[in-house]
Parts: C-alpha cells; sequence; structure tokens
C-alpha cells in the first residue's frame, strides 16, 4: 500500500493501483482497467460541512444511504446508468467535502467492489 496524499485529506491505495492529478479531480485506477475512483473536493469558507449541505446538494436524498468512509461521513447510492455502474460518496470533514465516484461497466459490476470500499475506508485528513 502506498500513501496518496491530496493537500487536505489523503487515503491508501494498493500498489497495483495508480492515481493522476486530472483538471478538476484525482483519479484512481487499478492495471487491469476494470475501473476507475474518481475524487473532486469543495472547500467551504467558513464553518463545517454538515447533513443539511448534503440536502443541499442533492435534495432527493431518499436513493442515499449514510455510511462513513475513514474519518469522513456523509452518503452513498449505487446505480446503473447507460450501460456503466456506477457508485457515488458525498462525505465531508469539517471544511473539506469529497466527492467521489466509482465507475465501470456492467459487466464488471462488483468487481472491484471490496477494493474500493477497502481503499475509500483509509481516508483521512491531513491533520490526523
Amino acid at each position: 500500500m502506498r500513501v496518496l496524499e491530496a493537500g487536505d485529506w489523503g487515503m491508501l491505495i494498493p500498489d497495483e493501483w495508480q492515481a493522476e492529478q486530472d483538471e478538476d479531480a484525482i483519479v484512481i485506477g487499478d492495471r487491469d482497467g476494470v475501473g476507475c475512483i474518481e475524487v473532486s473536493e469543495l472547500h467551504k469558507d467558513s464553518g463545517d460541512f454538515g447533513a443539511e449541505d448534503l440536502r443541499q446538494l442533492e435534495p432527493d436524498a431518499s436513493q442515499w444511504k449514510a455510511c462513513t468512509k475513514g474519518s469522513f461521513e456523509g452518503i452513498y447510492r449505487a446505480l446503473i446508468e447507460e450501460g456503466a455502474a456506477i457508485r457515488e460518496w458525498y462525505i465531508y470533514a469539517g471544511s473539506l467535502l469529497l466527492y467521489i465516484t466509482y465507475c465501470c461497466e456492467l459487466d464488471n459490476q462488483g468487481l472491484d467492489d471490496a477494493a474500493v470500499d477497502e481503499i475509500l475506508d483509509t481516508l483521512r485528513m491531513a491533520t490526523e
């Protein structure tokens, strides 16, 4: 496992996964090319994120479930859209909100779920 540090937050990624900075996000994929994780961040100018902020970002929360990933908490859902299996998270800690997606072809649905969960469970704020 390697440490991926991204400013205010970090996580561990397995050696067979690689990360690269895109224009607006960090993209993490494994060598077999099954799918990829994309992480975007939003910083709040004052105060901390909370459940009310999530309701504003995602008004139809009935499709989402509460979750905790590492030191972050928020909401999660899984869906199928245009032949792709997608998992999405809005998770926050302090004044930082991460929007995370994992996407793969429908034929590969579930193959990386355990690995993705293991990776996201290592999420930590840089100050921890």
